[in-house]
């Protein structure tokens, strides 16, 4: 509410219709008042627990939050706000309902005029009722669908391999030939056994009596 006497006292206004703001304007500067318009529900809220208004004029009918659990809401944050219904001939049954589970000061019908708001203001300033639909307000308030999270993108697949894998290749060698060994000449090694031979029989006497070459006999069996 207002801090000081000396301010302006504010009313916030949320009705939805232009014809009607303008008029509660109107009645409301020429008392001194200050006038802040709303447009739904929800930033009505907002806007008292803000500004923490002397009055507040609402219509059952507002988008977003209605009216009737606006107000509510308006009187769990505050317990003395001040609150005012406004409806037409048509909406006059629903705003009374509203208006006695909020614990509202009074409902205004429109059209009104300057000099019928007059005769029920001193009403409205007076004692706040309370507010019975206060113990049922979870049960008012719309359920909303929680939004399921969104489950985070998958990872792009690997890209398919477009490259042929190049395989080492085993590198053909020629067999390595088994070492040979070298022929040896056994032409020494013939000649020393002969020579054993030839001095333990009888053909090494042969030789040495000039009948036999041994030399060439030799050199025939070898060949060299």
């Amino acid at each position: 509410m207002s801090m000081s006497e000396d301010e302006p006292k504010t009313a916030l206004i949320v009705v939805g219709n232009s014809i009607t703001e303008g008029q509660l304007q109107l009645l409301l500067r020429k008392r001194g008042w200050k006038a802040e318009i709303t447009k739904d529900g929800d930033q009505a809220v907002d806007q008292f627990v803000a500004l923490r208004p002397d009055m507040v004029f609402i219509a059952v009918d507002i988008p977003t939050l209605d009216g009737h659990v606006a107000a509510l809401e308006m009187r769990e944050s505050d317990s003395k706000a001040r609150i005012v219904f406004v409806a037409s001939r048509g909406g006059m049954s629903l705003a009374e309902d509203a208006a006695y589970s909020a614990g509202a000061v009074g409902v205004l019908q429109t059209p009104f005029s300057t000099s019928s708001v007059e005769d029920v203001w001193e009403g409205w300033m007076g004692r706040i009722p309370e507010a019975p639909g206060l113990s049922d307000l979870d049960a008012l308030y719309p359920t909303l669908r929680e939004a399921e999270p969104e489950l985070p993108p998958l990872p792009p697949l690997p890209p398919l391999a477009t490259e042929a894998v190049e395989m080492p290749v085993p590198i053909a060698t020629a067999p390595i030939p088994s070492p040979t060994k070298p022929k040896r000449k056994i032409r020494w090694l013939v000649r020393l056994v002969l020579l054993l031979i030839i001095a333990g029989g009888a053909i090494g006497g042969a030789h040495y009596a000039g009948l036999i070459d041994l030399n060439a006999l030799v050199e025939q069996i070898t060949g060299v």
